[in-house]
């Protein structure tokens, strides 16, 4: 594979990915920057209606997804880039959540799997058989302490986290050094100071005098000191 960094979802709603053509990332494959491919689960199924889900066993509510379409996507899509380790990323709220430390972390993969799980979630066989294959490494990720109807939400949250990473699809790779989380002192990550532009006031409110001085030295020195504060003073 070549150094193009490829993205591959499953899922059962292939257009709810179709925020990926826009913006940064829509900018990122059209330079070829980045590949991504998007593939509906229920190309891998055999039956009329296309069933991807079953009652769970030991009972309970809802369904859950069934192990054979998503074996069956994962071996197709794995087929696509030959010789390389696949990351294989299930969103589940179980997961380990989403930081800028793993978003930098992923920015390493050269091809990332994410499997978009719906109603109960996907039966966990497929993660623990993937999970003993030497070409594949399984990651369970969560974007928060919060259920959502799918796993397409969280895909584009991370895939947008990565991918901006990525050498040359931000214009000014500066302006990466100093955002939220990736800012730091010695108290830690910090997240990102408070900006301004034109006009100089609006409504009342007018911008910091230290921001018009031209003191380089100031300013950075205020931007430090609000980013701790408000840091400090963010909801966990």
């Amino acid at each position: 594979m070549n150094n193009v960094n490829r993205f591959d979802v499953i899922t059962i709603f292939p257009e709810y990915l179709a925020p990926l053509n826009l913006s940064l990332i829509g900018k990122a494959q059209a330079a070829g920057l980045i590949s991504i491919g998007i593939h509906d689960l229920r190309d891998q199924t055999s039956d009329v209606h296309g069933s991807v889900d079953d009652t769970p066993y030991g009972g309970g509510a809802g369904m859950v997804m069934s192990p054979e379409p998503w074996g069956s996507a994962i071996d197709a899509v794995a087929e696509l880039v030959p010789n390389e380790v696949h990351e294989l990323i299930v969103l589940t709220p179980a997961g380990q959540k989403l930081t800028q430390e793993l978003a930098i972390e992923l920015t390493k993969s050269k091809h990332l799997i994410f499997a978009c799980g719906r109603y109960e979630g996907i039966d966990v066989r497929v993660s623990d058989f993937y999970s003993t294959q030497k070409n594949f490494k399984v990651r369970e990720i969560s974007i928060g302490d919060y259920v959502l109807g799918g796993g397409e939400v969280a895909t584009l949250v991370i895939m947008e986290a990565i991918i901006r990473l990525l050498p040359g699809v931000i214009g000014n790779p500066a302006s990466l050094d100093e955002e939220s989380h990736t800012l730091t002192s010695d108290d830690g990550a910090l997240v990102e100071y408070p900006n301004y532009t034109k006009p100089k006031e609006w409504r009342g409110l007018s911008v910091p005098d230290v921001l018009l001085s031209g003191n380089h030295g100031e300013i950075a020195k205020w931007r430090l000191e609000q980013a701790r504060i408000r840091t400090k003073n963010r909801p966990n």
